[in-house]
């Protein structure tokens, strides 16, 4: 299931309060700038900086290879 277009467009990573690019597939909300990944559990998004994940280079560029080809901004 996918997260309501109204939540996505409030929510903000919680360290430097920026937009996310949201992976539904994946389920997950990430943080280009930080790379940071936050976790999607139950259609409920963990916005807990703690317990995000940080990716490494290549992850993060597959990640951003992955919103430009899916349309994610």
């Amino acid at each position: 299931m996918a997260l309501d277009p109204k939540l996505l467009e409030i929510l903000a990573c919680p360290q430097d309060r920026g937009s996310l690019l949201y992976f539904e597939s994946e389920s997950s909300l990430y943080n280009p700038r930080l790379k940071r990944r936050y976790r999607i559990e139950n259609d409920i998004p963990v916005m807990l900086i703690d317990e995000s994940e940080g990716v490494d280079d290549s992850e993060h560029d597959r990640l951003l290879a992955k919103a430009e080809a899916d349309g994610i901004s």
